[in-house]
């Protein structure tokens, strides 16, 4: 899973995470990664690997390709269980042509046009038909030789239903990715991101989701649940992935032992800002939406959706509102013909330039709010069939009252609606120490 919110909303790099100052006493212990840790069992033999499918997804990726496919290629792993698929997502960069002259072992699906994150791993996990276990990788990963044996350990020990690997920097000299969480909004965090590698990367623990990037899951299960939302195209869908795993009584596991590295890939530098702004800003809403509970979710939406309409507001150019302001009409051009004159301005130019990205807000929400019934019934799907009460997740976002804005508007708001709403009441004392996220 890519994270663009810091170009596309204005963040500087993330490094880890802050502890939130709560008001009144707290209800829970403090949180640490340390109340999170699992005991991984006894390693693995060879016989009890079982058979795996890595699906990959490209999409004028050829660049990457090389330094992905040879890595895997001395994967210490048998070969006669191990199937490796790469979708092709209409690219035309010579992907598929170089695939097929350089890595004829890969098995090749090309789509004629792009099927987004969510279809072309859907796509994967469907045509592959031997396979016991699902993993899912980046175009833009190299990975160790015993980086798929350690993955898949816990859920062949039947520990977790689901893992996510330990994902470096290409150079290895920074964290990309050690497990991750969200805020109350649906906002996803890659844990450790930026951060110079320690100790506290090492800690196996339950995790919220797996990074799409790097993450393994029991094939039978991901189709249980429904695998990747294909409504999300891309981004956040493996937030949704993760959390809907735990709401329907599964389990996460971070294996700081499945070890990789991570080139950030120029992909989505080729589609236009406002298409992934849409994206980014609508996914954690149908995240949110679906997998709150009913008494939650009646806290959650209106704190959201006001926070997102204060972010539309900060990046829509609008540059005063007094324009709009009645009081202020007649002030700038006292007496009739200064009035006559702002009604021939406002006859000649009566609409107001908005900046693409608060359209691709607007969208956003709309997409969401517009579709009100379709989104109620995907809802009570998930609601239906729930195993897992709110409460026991809520440890597993470790950021939850993580304020994704520096403006001091927003960040009235975010206190006083999450005061008002009883959401910082709702996630007393579940906030990890540390840094906060993309600061």
């Amino acid at each position: 899973m890519k994270r663009f919110l810091d170009k596309l909303l204005g963040r500087r790099s993330r490094p880890a995470l802050i502890h939130q100052a709560s008001h009144g006493a707290p209800r829970h212990s403090a949180l640490t990664l340390e109340s999170l840790r699992v005991v991984p069992g006894p390693p693995i033999t060879t016989a009890q690997l079982p058979r795996v499918a890595i699906i990959i997804l490209n999409y004028n990726g050829r660049h990457h390709l090389e330094g992905c496919f040879s890595s895997l290629a001395a994967l210490d792993y048998p070969k006669d269980r191990l199937e490796v698929i790469l979708i092709d997502n209409g690219s035309d960069d010579g992907s598929a042509q170089e695939m097929r002259e350089r890595h004829r072992w890969v098995r090749l699906i090309e789509n004629a046009r792009n099927l987004g994150f969510t279809g072309g791993c859907n796509q994967g996990a469907k045509v592959a038909d031997t396979a016991e276990l699902l993993v899912f990788l980046n175009n833009d990963m190299r990975v160790e030789p015993r980086w798929l044996a350690e993955l898949v350990a816990p859920i062949v020990r039947g520990e977790c239903k689901a893992t996510s690997a330990k994902m470096f920097s290409w150079d290895g000299k920074l964290i990309n990715s050690v497990g991750g969480g969200m805020n109350f909004h649906g906002m996803g965090i890659q844990t450790g991101y930026m951060e110079t590698p320690g100790p506290e990367h090492d800690i196996p623990r339950k995790t919220l989701f797996a990074c799409g990037g790097a993450m393994a899951i029991d094939k039978r299960v991901f189709h249980e649940v429904g695998g990747f939302d294909p409504e999300f195209f891309a981004y956040y869908e493996d937030v949704d992935l993760g959390w809907r795993m735990w709401i329907l009584g599964h389990s996460i596991h971070y294996v700081p032992s499945a070890v990789c590295y991570h080139h950030h890939s120029s992909t989505s530098r080729t589609f236009p800002p406002e298409t992934l702004r849409v994206l980014q800003v609508r996914n954690p809403l149908y995240s949110c939406f679906k997998n709150y509970d009913d008494e939650n979710l009646r806290k959650v939406l209106p704190a959201m959706l006001a926070l997102a309409i204060r972010r539309m507001l900060l990046i829509s150019g609008i540059p005063s509102d007094r324009p709009f302001r009645i009081e202020d009409v007649d002030l700038d051009r006292p007496g009739a013909i200064g009035k006559l004159i702002d009604k021939a301005k406002r006859g000649f130019d009566p609409d107001m330039l908005l900046r693409r990205n608060a359209g691709a807000d607007l969208i956003a929400i709309n997409d969401l709010l517009g579709n009100w019934e379709h989104w109620t019934a995907r809802r009570n799907d998930v609601q239906r069939a729930r195993l897992r009460p709110d409460s026991e997740i809520f440890p597993l976002f470790m950021k939850p009252m993580w304020c994704i804005e520096d403006e001091s508007a927003y960040q009235a708001l975010h206190n006083g609606i999450t005061r008002f709403m009883g959401i910082e009441a709702l996630f007393d004392g579940l906030s990890i120490h540390g840094r906060d996220p993309y600061r």
